[in-house]
C-alpha cells in the first residue's frame, strides 16, 4: 500500500506512526507494548506537526515543536512504490481497522508472548508513590524503587536475548520517574514539592503559590471548593482549586475562621535567578512561609493593603477587636486523696499573639471545674492547646466550652502529646529558650523569675513555647516581667463565669452577642486597643480604694472641665489605626511596608499634636492620672520619629522595597546593588550609539513594550538591514522590535541584578524591623496610656447620658443604692423612660439579708441583677444609673438563677443548683454579695423548701454574707423571725384586678385573676405566686386555664383549712373548760363547713368531739 506524505514533503523515514501510537496510548499504559506489537509488515503513517501536537496534547503529553521519527525495527519492510499512491481518503478507515485488531490481539489470551512479558517488565519496573492520602517517606521510597529498578534492568535484559530489545525511551521512563499506586501515572514535580511540604504539615490546609494564583490539592482542594465555594477539579493526580493571589487574605480568613490550620506556600526563586543557577530546568523551589489559625493570624498574607489617605477606612481594613487569646491548659496528675475529692490542680499560660498580651495562673479546682470555667468565661480564648489526655470533667467542660458558637465561629482545639508536658521535658525547654534570651544582668532576672513560676505553669508555658515556634511568633514571651497574674485575690474582685454569664457582663444570655450586656452600655471607646482594655476593667473590678477614687477623679474632671483639652485629646484618638496590633506585627517582623508606615506615621503625628497641647494639659487636667498617662507619651513616642524619616513615602505606599529608604548610607549592600544595575543600564545606553551607526538611523531610541526594554523598533520594510545575529522580540503588521547579541547579554544580566535587589532589600527591611523591634515595650506602654485615656472617656460619656451620679466608695460592708436603675434595661428602654427605680439598702451593722418573694414576672431578678452591676459599675470607676450609691467595697459577687440542666456534665437541673450553691458556699466571705435565685426549685415542694431554708439560714448565721435571696416558698420568710436583725422580707409590688363577673359563673367557669406589676420593691410577703396569671399571658387555651384556676382554689382552700385545724387543735389543746371546749369546737364546724363542702372534714369534725 502507499505510504501518506508528510506535510513538508520530507522523506518515507520508515517506523511506526506517532500517530495511531497516541491513540492506542489511551487504551494501553505502555506505550513500549504498543510499539512492540506493530506488524513489521504494516506501513507507518508520518503526521504533520499540527496534527502530533493535537494528538499529544489530547493525551496529556508534552507538547513538541516538531513530530520525533520513531526509530526502524530489524526486519520491518519500508520500501514502497511511490508512482501508485493510494487516494488518502481512504488511509483512515484502513488505520482504524488495524487499530481494532491490535486491540483484540491485547485483550484476547492468544496475544503474543512477547507483549505479555514486556507488560509484565513494564510494571515491575515502574517507581510507585503512595497516593495524596498516604504520606509516606518520599526518599525512602525513591531508594527502594531504585534498588527495584537495577533489579529490574537485569531481569529484562536476559528477556531481551529472548524477545528481542526493549525501546530505551521506555527504560529511562521506568527508573527514573516516580508513579502513582493509585492512578499508575507520573507524579509532577509540581505534585511532589506538595507531597514533601504535606508530610511535614499533615494538619494544615496548604495553599500553594503557582504563578499568579495559589492553588489547593487533593484533600485540601476538597475542603476549599467546600468552604470557600470555589471549583474543584481532577487535574494529573490530584482534585485541586485554585484563588487569585491578590484574594489570598480573604480566603485564608474564612478558613481560619471555619477553624482550619491554614499554611501559605510560597515561591522562592525568580525567573532570572533561576536561570543562572544550578537548578534552571527543574521546578521553581517552594517553602511553607507562613501558618495561621484563629490566634495567630498575623501578617501579610491575612491583613490586606491599606488605603493610607482614608482615615475612615482603617477601621474597616486592619481592625479586630476579639481578644484572640491562645490558651494552654495543663492539670496536674491526680492522686488518690485528691481523686476522692475531685480535687486538682491547673496550670494555664493565655497569649495574644497580635497584641503581645502574656498572662497565667495556677489554681485548684474542684470537681465541677468551675475555676477553670470561670477563666476560660473571662479570657474568652479563640484556640485551646491542650494534652492529648486530660481527665473526664476536664474533657466535659472543653466539649461544653467548644460546643457553643455563633453561626461557624467555634473555638478551636490543637492537641499536643502529653511528653511535652511533663514537667522534666517541660523544665529543660523552658530553660533552652530563656538561656538564648538572656546576654545581661536583666536578662538574668527574667530566667529567675520564670524558675519561680510554679510547676504547672512552666508545663503549660513549655507547650505554649514549642506551639509557637511553628508560627514564628515565640518571641512574645521572650520577656518574662511583662506576664501578668490572672487571678490576683489581692487587687480585683472575684467574678466566676457563672456570675459573668448570669449578670450577662461580656453577652447577652438570648443571643450570646454583644448588645445588651454591661461592656455593651460602658463601651465608648474611639480605639480598638482603648475597647480591649475596658473589657479587662469590666472583668476585673478594682478592690483598692485609691486606684477607684483616681478613676472617679479622671471621669468627674472630664465632665466638669470647660477646657477644650479633652475633646482634642479625643479627636486625636478617633484617628488612630489599631496601634497596639500593628506594634506587635512589626515586633514580629511579618508586617508590610504599608502597615508599618501607617503605624510609623500616626504616631509620630500624635507625639506632635500631644505636645503641642501639653501646656494647655498642664493647666486644666486636674486628675492625676489623666495628666500623668498625657504627659508621658510623647516621651515614650520619641524613637519613632528617626524611622519615619528614612522611609519614602511613595514607595512604602506603593510596597516597592527598592526605593523604600531615602538615605543609603546605613544600607550598603542596596546602594552596592544599585550602582551595579546603573552601570549596567548605562553600558545599554551607551551601546545606543553603536546601533544607531549600524542601522544608519541618528535618532534611534530604545523602545519599551509590554515590560520588555532595549528594543530596537525597525519598520518591516527595512527588516532587511537588520543583522542576522539580532534576536526578534516581537513584531506588528508594521514594525518588528529585536535585541542585538549586546542588549540580550547585559539585559539577562540586568534582570538578575534588579532581582537581587529585592531579596537585598527584604533582608535588609527584616534588620530594619528587627531594630525597629527594640523599642517594641516603650512603644507598647505609651499605647497601654493612650487605652486608659480612652476607657476615661468612654465611662465619662455613659456618665452624661443619663441621671447617673459618682458612687461613694467605702471599706465599711454595707450597700445603699437610692433609685438605682438596670443599667441594660434602662439603655434598651430609651426615651420611653417606663423603667421603675428601686432603692436598696444592705449593711453589716443592720439588715444584711433580703428575702424577695412576688408574682412571676414581676421584677425579682432584674433588681437582684441591677443591684449587683451596680456594685460592679462602682467598683469598675464609673459613675453609676441611681440618684445616689454607697457602695461597701466587695470582695466577690456570687450567683445562682437559672434552671438548666448540663448534658455535656451529665448533671440534672436540681443537681446543677446545688453544685453551684455549693461552690458559693465554699468561696463566699463576709466582704462577699451572694445573689440566689429560687434555690431549690428542681425537686419536690418539702425537700426544696428543706434546702432552701436551711441554706439561707446557713448564709445568715455562719458566712454572714450581703445576701439577696428570691423565693416562691412562704415558709422560708419565717426566717424574718428568727433574725429580726439580719432579715427583712421584701416583694415586688403588684394589684390584683378581680372580675366579680366570674364568680356568678360557678366554680369550673373560674378564670386567673388579673395582675398588674408596680415592680416596686416593697416591705412585706407576697402570698401568692400568680403563675396562672403568666400562663394567661403565654396563650394557655382557657379550658386549661379554668381547670388549673379551679384546682388552685381547691388546693387554697385545703392548705388553709390544715393550717387553722392546727390552730384549732392548739388552743382545744390548751383548753381546761368544758364550756369553752364545746363553744371552740363549735366555731370549728362552722368554719369548716363553710370552707369546704365535703363530708370528709364533717367526719374529722366528729371525731374531734
Amino acid at each position: 500500500m502507499p505510504r501518506r506524505k508528510s506535510a513538508s514533503g520530507g522523506s518515507n523515514a520508515a517506523g511506526p506512526d506517532p500517530g495511531r501510537q497516541v491513540v492506542l496510548s489511551r487504551f494501553f499504559k505502555s506505550a513500549g507494548s504498543l510499539r512492540s506489537s506493530v506488524s513489521p509488515t504494516e506501513p507507518a503513517e508520518k503526521v504533520t506537526e499540527g496534527d502530533s501536537r493535537k494528538r499529544s496534547l489530547g493525551n496529556g503529553e508534552p507538547t513538541n515543536k516538531k513530530a520525533k521519527k520513531v526509530p526502524e525495527e530489524e526486519g520491518e519492510n519500508t520500501s514502497v512504490a511511490s508512482h501508485n499512491p493510494e487516494p488518502k481518503k481512504c488511509l483512515r478507515p484502513r488505520i482504524v481497522s488495524k487499530s481494532l485488531e491490535k486491540l483484540k490481539e491485547f485483550c484476547c489470551d492468544s496475544a503474543l508472548p512477547q507483549n505479555r512479558v514486556q507488560t509484565e517488565a513494564l510494571w515491575e519496573r515502574l517507581a510507585v508513590l503512595p497516593k495524596c492520602t498516604d504520606f509516606e517517606d518520599i526518599t525512602l521510597q525513591r531508594a527502594k524503587n531504585a534498588v527495584l529498578s537495577e533489579d529490574s534492568k537485569s531481569q529484562a535484559n536476559q528477556k531481551d536475548t529472548q524477545f528481542g530489545p526493549s525501546p530505551e525511551a521506555f527504560q529511562k521512563t521506568s527508573t527514573c520517574k516516580p508513579f502513582n499506586r493509585r492512578s499508575k501515572s507520573i507524579y509532577t514535580p509540581l505534585e511532589l514539592q506538595y507531597l514533601d511540604v504535606k508530610q511535614l504539615h499533615k494538619d494544615a490546609v496548604l495553599c500553594v503559590e503557582c504563578g499568579y494564583k495559589y492553588r489547593f490539592f487533593g484533600e485540601d482542594a476538597e475542603i476549599a471548593a467546600r468552604e470557600l465555594n470555589i471549583y474543584c477539579h481532577l487535574d494529573h493526580n490530584f482534585m485541586t482549586a485554585s484563588i487569585p493571589t491578590h484574594r489570598l487574605f480573604v480566603h485564608v480568613r474564612r478558613l481560619v475562621a471555619k477553624g482550619y490550620k491554614v499554611g501559605v506556600v510560597k515561591q522562592t526563586e525568580t525567573a532570572a535567578l533561576k536561570a543562572i543557577g544550578d537548578n534552571k530546568s527543574s521546578v521553581f523551589s517552594r517553602k511553607l512561609t507562613a501558618l495561621y489559625t484563629k490566634s495567630t493570624l498575623i501578617g501579610e498574607d491575612v491583613n490586606p493593603l491599606i488605603r493610607l489617605d482614608d482615615s475612615v477606612n482603617i477601621d474597616e481594613a486592619v481592625t479586630d477587636t476579639s481578644t484572640n487569646y491562645l490558651l494552654c491548659i495543663y492539670e496536674e496528675k491526680e492522686n488518690i486523696k485528691d481523686k476522692k475529692k475531685g480535687n486538682i490542680s491547673f496550670g494555664i499560660v493565655g497569649v495574644q499573639p497580635a497584641t503581645g498580651e502574656v498572662v497565667f495562673d495556677c489554681f485548684q479546682d474542684s470537681a465541677s471545674r468551675l475555676e477553670l470555667e470561670t477563666r476560660t468565661a473571662s479570657l474568652q480564648p479563640v484556640e485551646l492547646l491542650l494534652p492529648s489526655q486530660l481527665s473526664e470533667p476536664t474533657e466535659m467542660l472543653i466539649r461544653r466550652a467548644t460546643a457553643v458558637s455563633v453561626g461557624d465561629d467555634r473555638i478551636r482545639v490543637e492537641r499536643m502529646n502529653n511528653t511535652h508536658f511533663e514537667y522534666s521535658h517541660a523544665f529543660q525547654t523552658v530553660m533552652e529558650f530563656y538561656a538564648r534570651e538572656t546576654v545581661d544582668t536583666q536578662g538574668s532576672q527574667s530566667l529567675s523569675g520564670v524558675i519561680h513560676l510554679e510547676k504547672p505553669v512552666i508545663c503549660a508555658l513549655a507547650a505554649i513555647i514549642r506551639y509557637l515556634k511553628e508560627f514564628n511568633l515565640d518571641k512574645v514571651l521572650s520577656k518574662p516581667e511583662n506576664f501578668k497574674q490572672l487571678s490576683s485575690g489581692m487587687e480585683f474582685m472575684r467574678i466566676n463565669g457563672t456570675t459573668l454569664r448570669n449578670l450577662e457582663i461580656l453577652q447577652n444570655q438570648t443571643d450570646m452577642k454583644t448588645r445588651g450586656s454591661l461592656l455593651w452600655v460602658l463601651d465608648h471607646t474611639k480605639t480598638s486597643f482603648g475597647r480591649r482594655k475596658l473589657k479587662k476593667w469590666v472583668t476585673q473590678p478594682l478592690l483598692k480604694l485609691r486606684d477607684i477614687n483616681a478613676r472617679l477623679d479622671a471621669i468627674s474632671d472630664v465632665l466638669h472641665s470647660e477646657s477644650s483639652v479633652f475633646e482634642q485629646i479625643e479627636n486625636l484618638l478617633r484617628k488612630l489605626p489599631d496601634v497596639e496590633r500593628g506594634l506587635c506585627s512589626i515586633y514580629h517582623k511579618k508586617c508590610s511596608t504599608q502597615e508599618f508606615f501607617l503605624i510609623v506615621k500616626n504616631l509620630c503625628q500624635l507625639k506632635s499634636e500631644l505636645q503641642a497641647l501639653m501646656p494647655a494639659v498642664n493647666s486644666h487636667v486636674q486628675s492625676d492620672l489623666l495628666r500623668a498617662r498625657v504627659l508621658e507619651v510623647p516621651e515614650l513616642l520619641s524613637p519613632v520619629e528617626p524611622y519615619l524619616k528614612v522611609l519614602n513615602e511613595q514607595a512604602a505606599k506603593a510596597g516597592d522595597k527598592t526605593e523604600l529608604f531615602k538615605d543609603l548610607s546605613d544600607f550598603p549592600l542596596i546602594k552596592k546593588r544599585k550602582n551595579e544595575i546603573q552601570e549596567v543600564i548605562h553600558s545599554i545606553q551607551m551601546h545606543l550609539q553603536e546601533l544607531r551607526k549600524i542601522l544608519k538611523l541618528p535618532s534611534l531610541q530604545y523602545v519599551t513594550v509590554s515590560g520588555q526594554e532595549f528594543m530596537v523598533e525597525i519598520k518591516n520594510s527595512a527588516v532587511s538591514c537588520v543583522p542576522t545575529d539580532w534576536v526578534k522580540v516581537g513584531s506588528t503588521k508594521a514594525v518588528s522590535r529585536f535585541h542585538s547579541p549586546f542588549v540580550v547579554e547585559n539585559y539577562r544580566r540586568l534582570n538578575q541584578l534588579r532581582e537581587q535587589l529585592v531579596l537585598d532589600c527584604n533582608a535588609e527591611w527584616l534588620d530594619f524591623l528587627e531594630n525597629f523591634g527594640e523599642h517594641y515595650h516603650t512603644l507598647c506602654k505609651a499605647v497601654d496610656h493612650l487605652a486608659t485615656v480612652d476607657c476615661i472617656f468612654s465611662l465619662a460619656k455613659v456618665a452624661k447620658q443619663g441621671s447617673y451620679c459618682r458612687p461613694t466608695l467605702q471599706e465599711e460592708k454595707k450597700i445603699i443604692i437610692k433609685n438605682g436603675r438596670h443599667p441594660m434595661i434602662d439603655v434598651l428602654l430609651g426615651e420611653q423612660d417606663q423603667f421603675v427605680p428601686n432603692s436598696t439598702n444592705l449593711s453589716q451593722d443592720s439588715e444584711r439579708v433580703m428575702i424577695i418573694t412576688g408574682p412571676n414576672m414581676g421584677g425579682k431578678s432584674s433588681y437582684i441583677k441591677q443591684v449587683a452591676l451596680v456594685v460592679i459599675m462602682a467598683q469598675i470607676g464609673s459613675y453609676v444609673p441611681a440618684e445616689e450609691a454607697t457602695i461597701g467595697i466587695v470582695d466577690g459577687i456570687f450567683t445562682r438563677r437559672g434552671a438548666a440542666d448540663n448534658i455535656y456534665k451529665g448533671r440534672s437541673t436540681f443537681m446543677e443548683e446545688l453544685t453551684d450553691t455549693a461552690e458559693i458556699i465554699q468561696k463566699a466571705t463576709q466582704r462577699s454579695l451572694v445573689i440566689l435565685d429560687e434555690l431549690g426549685r428542681g425537686t419536690s415542694t418539702h425537700d426544696g423548701i428543706a434546702i432552701a431554708y436551711a441554706t439561707l439560714e446557713y448564709f445568715i448565721r455562719d458566712v454572714k454574707s450581703l445576701t439577696l435571696f428570691v423565693t416562691h416558698y412562704p415558709p422560708v420568710c419565717e426566717l424574718e423571725k428568727r433574725y429580726p436583725e439580719q432579715v427583712g422580707n421584701y416583694h415586688m409590688g403588684f394589684l390584683v384586678n378581680e372580675d366579680g363577673s366570674k364568680q356568678d359563673s360557678g366554680d369550673m367557669e373560674q378564670m386567673p385573676d388579673s395582675v398588674t406589676f408596680l415592680y416596686q420593691i416593697t416591705r412585706g410577703i407576697a402570698a401568692r405566686s400568680y403563675g396562672l396569671n403568666v400562663a394567661k399571658l403565654a396563650d394557655v387555651p382557657r379550658e386549661i386555664l379554668q381547670k388549673a384556676a379551679h384546682k388552685s382554689k381547691e388546693l387554697e382552700g385545703l392548705v388553709n383549712l390544715r393550717r387553722k385545724r392546727l390552730e384549732y387543735f392548739i388552743d382545744l389543746w390548751t383548753t381546761h373548760s368544758v364550756k369553752d371546749l364545746h363553744t371552740r369546737a363549735a366555731e370549728l364546724e362552722i368554719q369548716e363547713i363553710q370552707t369546704s363542702p365535703h363530708n370528709e372534714m364533717k367526719t374529722t369534725l366528729l371525731e374531734l368531739k
